[in-house]
């Protein structure tokens, strides 16, 4: 008997994935059905983004697991009719994206570009910049993202301090944990890349106080979510010269109003949410392995903590 999964995410996606999970789903073995409109009571998996406008999961009586086509799940972990697994997406293609993203912009800091790249002012200044080895770059968040990031700076020679909630081991990063791990982190981070989840855990990680932490003039960047920011705190630490510059991809509010001060602020790069996106030829993949998996009985991956949010 085929299995019926539900693709309920933005309709303008559903052209591209249908084909994708066709043809992958067919390559597990697994006989599916797939649609946008299934009686919710005939349902076996959900291929889920909060922009399709699920929100009440209890009519899916039969329902084995939610599959998110998002690496972050805060609008959905918290969602008490979902009683099911929930994983959350993990894969290549997105990975990949937010590694080279945020190499970029630390490389952008660490060699100076902007000063050659927009002031062309005639006046030759033959300032070097110190080797990676010399510059010290904090991520906060070990998870899959910051882990792939961190790994890809200290393969540069970056000195590469990581932080998380829990110990963590990875080749060639300076591992940090805990509260004290925290403080330790930010005193050191000229450059602070930011890729925590978004949880009441970790909504304003960054503030005035933790700010006060960094060496003066610290970049930060942040791909990871708007909420990290206390948007308040660091327009302060700006404008003090606390933080020289800011290079922000996500933020509370999105589209990012036009008459918001980041826009104006000489010290602050604002990106379109653009860092990484999910990859429909990966993304499918990853989603139809985990379908195999629960067909076969076998465990699902990225599993989300609930309790967490991530």
């Amino acid at each position: 008997m085929p299995v019926n999964v539900l693709f309920s995410a933005r309709p303008a996606l559903w052209p591209v994935y249908e084909p994708l999970l066709t043809r992958y789903l067919a390559e597990t073995g697994v006989e599916a059905r797939l649609g946008t409109e299934f009686d919710p009571d005939q349902v076996d998996y959900v291929v889920y983004a909060p922009n399709g406008g699920l929100l009440d999961f209890s009519p899916f009586t039969r329902l084995k697991a939610v599959l998110s086509l998002w690496a972050g799940v805060e609008k959905i972990a918290d969602n008490d009719t979902l009683t099911v697994p929930l994983a959350r997406m993990v894969d290549h293609g997105l990975t990949q994206g937010m590694t080279e993203w945020v190499v970029g912009h630390v490389l952008r800091y660490h060699l100076g570009m902007d000063r050659h790249i927009t002031i062309q002012d005639g006046v030759w200044a033959p300032d070097a910049p110190p080797l990676a080895q010399e510059r010290k770059v904090c991520i906060l968040g070990l998870g899959a993202l910051g882990e792939a990031a961190a790994r890809a700076l200290a393969s540069l020679n970056f000195t590469v301090t990581g932080w998380s909630r829990t110990a963590k081991d990875i080749p060639g990063v300076n591992c940090l944990h805990g509260p004290d791990g925290l403080r330790d982190a930010l005193s050191q981070a000229e450059i602070l890349v930011l890729l925590l989840p978004d949880t009441a855990a970790t909504e304003n990680a960054l503030n005035a106080e933790t700010l006060a932490l960094l060496p003066k003039g610290a970049r930060i960047i942040n791909p990871g979510r708007g909420p990290l920011i206390d948007d308040d705190a660091l327009l302060d630490a700006l404008n003090a010269g606390q933080v020289g510059h800011a290079t922000l991809d996500v933020f509370r509010v999105e589209p990012l109003p036009p008459d918001h001060p980041y826009w104006a602020h000489p010290n602050v790069t604002v990106t379109p949410h653009i860092a990484s996106e999910t990859r429909p030829a990966t993304a499918a993949q990853v989603i139809c392995e985990n379908i195999r998996r629960g067909e076969a009985g076998e465990p699902f991956v990225h599993l989300v903590d609930r309790a967490l949010g991530y």
